[in-house]
């Protein structure tokens, strides 16, 4: 959908820009690189920006990867500034060479378009839930809360052709500029080398800006610690197109900026946004609100303060308090968690609602507990309804099946030989049944075991969970 002007720009209205984004930004972690910051500083505290962030369409769901970009972009609307989420449409199909080694696999153009529609309405639940977050914790006009406007790229770039885009963007792009790109000189020393058609995107994606300034005003790129060059780029076809003073001028009226933000990683070095090499989605339908909470309840004491400022609203002296509480905790009650239990709790209310939120934690109780004494069968069922891990089944297979085979047959094991696991993990006493050690391999669930006489909770190692549920039987 193409942008509304009168949407983006809002109506003309008196507003205040409340002062010290740039450091409270900083102090959260956001920033790795800003392009001149006492000039950038000056501009956001005289006047709203317009302020854009790209979401390149590899995948239909947003993960946790993409809080960054989108929690920065939170952190300036709240503070009277206009956004603009991005979704490469027309970038997307291209493949961006950062920070790869190899080239992208061509894109499938339908793939594309079906995750630019998905993807739009990810970030439009994002936004429309941010906010609601925001309004609990933090005092801001109602006005800023306005829904920002989700756009594709292809929406100009599709209207361009070669002749045209060559002769007013490559016209004024310099090669030897473009070869000492860092994306591009890491490639071109590898085996593989570099294809025309990824050597372009920098220029794709400095249209984007130039675009976007020209027609919408918009002043700031955010992208990650790899979009460097690429913003750059952006930079520099603003100020030749426009005869802007350069990007490395001090001029205040240098009319864009670049910030960006660390591609961070665990204190273990694992990618952030990854857990088992799988990623974390938003989407409750690929990674459920349960295991989504989880991954931040699992996050090491290394990394949780940082994860408290970059992922959450809570202020400066709230994050000190949980922190004091959580290291003064921390040797008597470790498994207390206390600061990773409150930033799971903030991340999954923002992302998954209040509700969501709560489910979550309930889940979390009722699996973890040492006693399940008092659930009801109805219960636990009603907390597990639409995740995969709830089977239900009859009450003669429940009980005349081996809990091994049990485990085997609905995949609480990983591995080709899924029996021959699940007997390695009863052997190992890994195997648990409603938090007791199955002991030997043929063993079986007994009736009165049962939690209110329907349901089994079948545990291998820490956290990998099976609910099995009898059926009601028909009255």
């Amino acid at each position: 959908m193409m942008l509304s002007l009168r949407a983006l720009r809002g109506t003309r209205r008196s507003y205040s820009v409340a002062a010290g984004l740039l450091d409270d930004l900083s102090h959260r972690g956001f920033i790795h690189d800003v392009t001149r910051p006492q000039v950038l500083h000056a501009a956001l505290e005289s006047k709203r920006q317009v302020v854009y962030a790209g979401v390149d369409p590899t995948a239909p769901a947003l993960h946790i990867g993409h809080l960054i970009p989108l929690m920065c972009l939170l952190h300036f609307q709240l503070r009277g500034h206009k956004v603009i989420p991005l979704i490469g449409g027309a970038t997307g199909r291209v493949g961006d060479p950062s920070g790869r080694l190899t080239e992208r696999q061509p894109a499938d153009s339908s793939q594309v378009a079906s995750n630019v529609t998905s993807l739009t309405q990810s970030i439009n639940t994002f936004f429309h839930r941010a906010f609601r977050y925001a309004d609990a914790r933090t005092t801001h006009n109602e006005e800023l809360s306005a829904q920002p406007v989700v756009t594709s790229n292809l929406d100009w770039h599709a209207t361009i052709n070669l002749l045209d885009f060559l002769q007013s963007v490559g016209h004024h792009a310099r090669v030897n500029t473009m070869l000492n790109r860092e994306s591009v000189r890491a490639r071109l020393s590898s085996q593989r080398g570099l294809s025309f058609t990824e050597f372009t995107y920098q220029l794709l994606q400095a249209y984007d800006f130039y675009h976007l300034h020209k027609v919408f005003g918009c002043t700031i790129q955010v992208g990650g610690s790899d979009q460097w060059g690429n913003i750059l780029a952006g930079i520099e076809l603003i100020a030749r197109l426009d005869g802007s003073p350069a990007p490395e001028s001090t001029d205040a009226d240098t009319k864009a900026f670049g910030i960006t933000t660390p591609l961070l990683t665990t204190a273990s070095g694992e990618k952030f946004g990854k857990s088992a090499g799988n990623a974390v989605w938003l989407d409750p339908d690929m990674t459920s609100v349960f295991d989504f909470y989880q991954y931040f309840v699992k996050v090491d004491d290394a990394d949780v303060e940082k994860y408290l400022k970059l992922f959450t609203l809570l202020s400066r002296s709230q994050i000190a308090t949980i922190m004091e509480a959580h290291t003064a905790n921390a040797q008597e009650q470790p498994e207390a968690r206390i600061a990773q239990r409150r930033l799971a709790a903030e991340v999954t209310e923002m992302v998954h609602t209040p509700q969501g939120a709560a489910r979550a934690q309930t889940l979390t109780h009722l699996l973890f507990a040492s006693s399940y004494q008092g659930l009801t069968a109805a219960q636990i069922t009603a907390a597990f309804e639409g995740d995969p891990r709830l089977v239900m089944l009859d009450e003669h297979e429940l009980l005349d099946s081996p809990v091994m085979k049990l485990a085997a047959r609905y995949r609480l094991v990983a591995s080709a030989s899924l029996v021959a696991a699940s007997r390695n993990l009863v052997q190992a006493r890994g195997l648990y049944v409603n938090n007791r050690t199955v002991p030997e391999s043929q063993y079986k669930i007994t009736k009165a075991e049962l939690i209110d006489g329907r349901v089994a909770i079948l545990r291998a190692g820490k956290d990998k969970l099976l609910i099995l549920a009898a059926r009601a039987s028909p009255t």
